[in-house]
């Protein structure tokens, strides 16, 4: 048998490294050729990594969330002498030593001769590898009925107030003292009943403290994320504007198309009619449809209308991108946002439709609440928030009336646009959202 290793491979663009976000083999599962070994991530793209040949699966390259450069390690497979590229075991551990001098032994695939498993700490090292604690240090020490325990004052103060006597809590601290966890124990065990009457009422009750802290990776995509919304809020000096919308005609409008062409040409939500209203608005105010170079300090001002859409997936917050708006309608629009919202979603949206967006539309249905602060995507100078539609009374002309009414929670980059000029830009998106035979009209 002979050693393979599969190298990160090049994915292309430039690309120097990836991270690794998903593993989909283990040390010792046996593998096919064309099979996929695990998922790294570079910008918000996703790319799975196959093996090109058999074989059982000796070492994996790295753990879930770290970064890894083009060209490393990424698996070691035992495969037959005689597949291509194939080394031997002694041919592979030198090409390891050679290649990383500095690594750990443990980082090499050992010998078949030496170590016939998969490798694994052997018991030897277990033996003489140090133990953090052992079962002894670990186990309570109880204290005497007639000593003072040793506990710090804070551990005294709560075992006041929740009427616990320390001379009956087993410690555990390292020289023998009674700790917070000793008390919360204490109490799970059920070894006290609290004096405090809201505590009793509580057991009553049947409830209980909960305890527990479960620690989550940031890896991958959410990764991806918090790193973009750093460097937006870092760079980028927010404000917002908030306005109110009367959506009743359009909302009329939308009913009656859908029931006219809806069979033939699908449902249309609000959505097409919002983008319809920015690309018509940033023909107005081009500054809008722009992206600021913070280190050449220069405004790039878009002609095409690059619209992001902000999608909600499984792993996260995704912005797919809507090349060339303006050369939609509102039903091929639709049929493309939701196109490219399924790709985001399933993980197979390219790279191209991923990035390069000139401004964002962002929305959150049904939960969108009365008000938001939307994060702007950087680098871009403008993101448009839509919140729900609801139904509210309003004066109209001298009487009281039911409107479907929206707010639009806009944020901007101060830095290139001005509070007047963003106030402007929302009222035209207004203009033609209140009055929807304009959105057909250039």
């Amino acid at each position: 048998m002979a050693v393979y290793t599969i190298k990160m491979p090049d994915i292309g663009e430039g690309i120097a490294e990836v991270e690794l976000v998903e593993w989909h083999v283990k040390e010792g599962d046996t593998v096919v050729e064309d099979q996929v070994l695990a998922d790294v991530m570079t910008e918000k793209a996703t790319v799975q990594v196959p093996s090109p040949v058999d074989g059982k699966v000796l070492a994996l390259g790295g753990k879930v969330g770290e970064v890894l450069a083009v060209g490393s390690d990424l698996v070691r497979l035992e495969v037959d002498a005689s597949t291509p590229g194939a080394q031997t075991d002694t041919q592979a551990a030198a090409t390891s030593k050679e290649a990383q001098p500095a690594a750990p032994a443990s980082t090499t695939v050992p010998s078949r001769e030496a170590q016939p498993a998969a490798p694994a700490p052997s018991p030897s090292d277990a033996t003489h590898s140090p133990a953090p604690d052992s079962a002894q240090d670990r186990a309570p020490r109880p204290t005497s009925g007639h000593s003072r325990p040793l506990a710090s004052p804070a551990v005294r103060r709560r075992a006041l107030d929740e009427g616990i006597d320390l001379r009956l809590v087993p410690a555990t601290g390292p020289v023998g003292q009674v700790t917070h966890e000793d008390l919360d124990r204490w109490l799970q065990q059920g070894g006290v009943a609290p004096s405090v009457a809201g505590q009793g009422r509580a057991q009553s009750l049947g409830l209980a403290p909960r305890e527990g802290v479960e620690e989550v990776p940031v890896v991958g995509l959410r990764r991806k994320i918090a790193q973009k919304m750093q460097a937006s809020k870092r760079h980028i000096p927010h404000f917002t504007y908030v306005e109110e919308v009367d959506v009743t005609e359009l909302e009329a409008l939308r009913s009656k198309l859908n029931q006219r062409w809806g069979e033939q040409r699908g449902k249309l939500t609000m959505l097409p009619f919002l983008a319809r209203a920015m690309v018509l608005a940033v023909g107005e105010f081009p500054q809008m449809n722009a992206r600021f170079d913070d280190e050449k300090g220069v405004v790039q001002r878009y002609a095409p209308v690059h619209l992001g859409v902000a999608t909600q997936t499984e792993n996260g917050l995704m912005v797919p991108v809507m090349r060339h708006a303006e050369t939609y309608d509102l039903w091929s629009f639709s049929a493309e946002v939701k196109r490219l919202a399924e790709a985001a979603r399933n993980g197979t949206a390219q790279r191209d439709e991923l990035s390069g967006s000139t401004i964002t539309l962002t929305s959150l249905g049904a939960l969108g609440g009365i008000v938001s602060t939307p994060v702007i995507n950087h680098p871009e100078v403008a993101i448009v928030g839509v919140n729900r539609v609801v139904e509210r009374p309003v004066v109209l002309s001298g009487s009281v009336v039911v409107r479907k009414l929206m707010n639009l929670s806009s944020s901007f980059d101060h830095r290139v646009v001005d509070g007047m000029h963003a106030a402007q830009f929302i009222q035209c998106i207004r203009g033609y959202l209140e009055c929807p035979s304009l959105l057909f009209v250039e």
